[in-house]
């Protein structure tokens, strides 16, 4: 399945112009959500093709996000990559564990995140 739509969840409208500025340019179709009720509207409205995901947010975090979504019956088969300032191992590995398919830190290295959004097509 080739990625179109893209979801990206962060709280940062920083981050959230940029990587959407980013992908536009690369021709995605960019949707965005500041938490996680405003990510689970975005789901119901339109299933993305993949979801870049924070973690430090307000109220739902993003590892709670990432393994609330992948145990969802309906949303289970949309990978997520998790984009992060968190950059130690552990949390890496929770972010996995959590049903995350890739793990990225920020401030993200434009290729990188380009090239593992490639691997998952």
């Amino acid at each position: 399945m080739a990625i179109r739509n893209v979801l990206i969840v962060d709280d940062s409208k920083t981050e959230l112009m940029f990587m959407t500025d980013l992908l536009q340019k690369k021709g995605f179709a960019v949707r965005t959500a500041e938490n996680a009720e405003d990510a689970f509207r975005r789901l119901a409205e339109e299933k993305p093709d993949l979801i870049l995901m924070d973690v430090v947010m307000p109220g739902q975090n993003g590892f709670q996000l990432t393994r609330a979504i992948s145990r969802d019956p309906l949303y289970a088969d949309v990978p997520i990559i998790m984009c992060t300032s968190k950059n130690q191992e552990t949390d890496r590995v929770w972010g996995m564990r959590q049903g995350a398919r890739d793990y990225v830190t920020k401030p993200l290295d434009t290729e990188e995140l380009l090239a593992k959004i490639k691997a998952l097509n």
